[in-house]
């Protein structure tokens, strides 16, 4: 079975919509095995989007991860990053179709509610940052 990271971001937590969006996931057959409330610190939250260091949107990414409580989620199932991806909608919420986690609830391309690993390469990197394996459990 395969692995991707969710991560509920400051905007979906500050509307109460963590529950929302876990129920969405699971009703697609992904089976919640990792769940954790934390405020990331600077640093992890670098680590976490060190792919986009070079990009002029870094810095207000990793202000803006840090500064309220996520959840942070371990899905599996069947093709769980693919299935998440589509759940999700696109990055922008304005390009995002109804329906999909992002066009119902994110309200800018930075504010978008919600993280999913996208590939199942990068989802082992993910969880490794958020989650020990003793963390993660099978049933």
């Amino acid at each position: 079975m395969e692995r991707s990271l969710v991560l509920i971001k400051p905007d979906a937590m500050q509307r109460d919509l963590a529950g929302t969006i876990i129920a969405r996931l699971e009703k697609l057959g992904l089976k919640l095995v990792a769940i954790k409330l934390l405020h990331l610190d600077k640093a992890l939250a670098q680590r976490h989007y060190a792919v986009h260091k070079d990009k002029p949107f870094y810095d207000n990414l990793v202000d803006y991860i840090s500064s309220a409580p996520i959840v942070a989620a371990v899905f599996e199932g069947k093709k769980a990053v693919e299935v998440i991806r589509k759940a999700m909608g696109a990055t922008d919420p304005s390009n995002a179709e109804k329906g999909t986690i992002r066009g119902d609830f994110g309200l800018d391309i930075e504010r978008n509610s919600v993280h999913g690993s996208d590939s199942p390469a990068t989802a082992e990197e993910e969880i490794k940052l958020f989650f020990s394996p003793q963390e993660i459990f099978g049933y």
